[in-house]
């Protein structure tokens, strides 16, 4: 099938919902589907055989766009709708699959053109206004409860990311097709060899210190300060530990590594900002805990797929974006505090059989419940589905 997807992100960057739009075209394309993305002007594009990427104009005064809700995003949505709707009504296409707020274009397309609308929902719009504490006001959220609302009954299936999100849909009345699709599809990357390991350790200049690694982005809800308050406690117990944050952008790395110099732990701390996602697998690797101190949210972030399939322990914070996958056998879960997250690494830094105990459980999770084949039958049954509830619809 020809599928026109929206995604109102900077694609390709190696943050959540890119990747998320990133690997359901991988699954696609695979299917055998032809793919039209509209996106943003920013991001990288990557090389997929199928795919067929439509940039919007940048405008003149936005260079680029942070995570989350802003002016820039409103702003840079409007030309990307606004593509969608000419492509769609100039070419033929047999499903569109839109990300996030793009449902609201694919709603309309649906009702215009009858083509059916497979609609991707990472998060609930008017709950990304609490996330991220922007905006949260009664009327902004009220409004995009309504763009919500206007997405879904134009909608002819719905993949939610996450079971908080699945629930919410089912809660809305919706009765079309819904299928939950976890962001657990990967690249396929070697396992980096004893040789390879040991080099990227020296290049860190870590030595046989204990790593604590963290990837993923620096942004507030991920709790980073949390990680850099509870370092002198973490060191007192393991005196060698050294933590190894993954990602960030620069301006956020530069006041994290702040922070630490403030708490008496810089030389501790090892940055390196953002990397190719490929080699993030290199920094888990080396990893002898992983750690995610995420304060609040409801959506599981990728990395804690990632983390599962490592064979690392995992220390988590206890929130609704980690026990949805995470629990207690499969990783060390503490509370949304300092001190809790220092003791939970002591633990798996200095206890190995409770280090292997988590490792192993984490590992036959993610064999036997994310694995590729999985997320691929899971994304092509949706899309059957979608087109076949429109088709009946049409037919009613």
């Amino acid at each position: 099938m020809r599928i026109l997807m929206v995604a109102p992100q900077p694609f390709f960057r190696p943050r959540g919902t890119p990747f998320s739009v990133l690997h359901r075209i991988r699954a696609l394309t695979r299917l055998g589907h032809r793919v039209d993305l509209i996106t943003y002007p920013f991001g990288d594009s990557p090389a997929i055989q199928g795919l067929s990427i439509h940039r919007t104009a940048r405008p003149p005064v936005i260079r680029d766009v942070a995570i989350g809700p802003s002016i820039a995003k409103l702003v840079l949505d409007i030309p990307v709708f606004v593509a969608a709707r000419r492509l769609a009504l100039a070419e033929p296409f047999d499903v569109v699959h839109t990300h996030e707020e793009a449902g609201l274009v694919g709603a309309w397309i649906r009702r215009r053109t009858g083509v059916p609308h497979l609609y991707d929902m990472h998060s609930s719009l008017p709950q990304q206004f609490a996330n991220f504490g922007r905006w949260n006001l009664p009327g902004v959220a009220g409004l995009f409860g309504a763009v919500e609302r206007f997405t879904l009954s134009g909608a002819d299936g719905v993949i939610a990311v996450c079971p908080e999100l699945a629930e919410h849909v089912a809660a809305t009345g919706y009765e079309g097709p819904l299928e939950m699709i976890e962001n657990t599809m990967d690249f396929d990357v070697p396992t980096p060899t004893d040789g390879e390991n040991a080099g990227l350790r020296e290049r860190l200049g870590v030595g046989a210190a204990r790593l604590v690694v963290y990837t993923g982005t620096l942004e507030s809800y991920q709790g980073m300060e949390l990680l850099v308050a509870a370092a002198p406690t973490v060191l007192e117990s393991a005196p060698d530990a050294r933590f190894v944050i993954v990602g960030g952008r620069p301006e956020q790395v530069g006041a994290l590594r702040s922070s630490a110099a403030r708490a008496g732990v810089g030389d501790r701390f090892r940055f390196v900002g953002q990397v190719a996602p490929e080699e993030v697998f290199s920094y888990l690797a080396i990893a002898d805990a992983l750690v995610t101190c995420r304060v609040r949210g409801t959506n599981t972030p990728l990395k804690v797929y990632q983390y599962l399939r490592s064979g690392r322990p995992i220390v988590a914070t206890d929130v609704r974006s980690h026990t949805q996958v995470l629990d207690a056998d499969t990783a060390e879960l503490v509370a949304v505090d300092a001190k809790a997250i220092a003791a939970g690494l002591a633990r798996v830094l200095l206890d190995a059989e409770r280090a292997r105990s988590l490792s192993e459980a984490a590992r036959v999770v993610a064999e036997h419940r994310y694995g590729e084949r999985r997320y691929m039958e899971s994304v092509d049954r949706i899309v059957r589905a979608t087109v076949r509830a429109a088709s009946n619809a049409a037919a009613a």
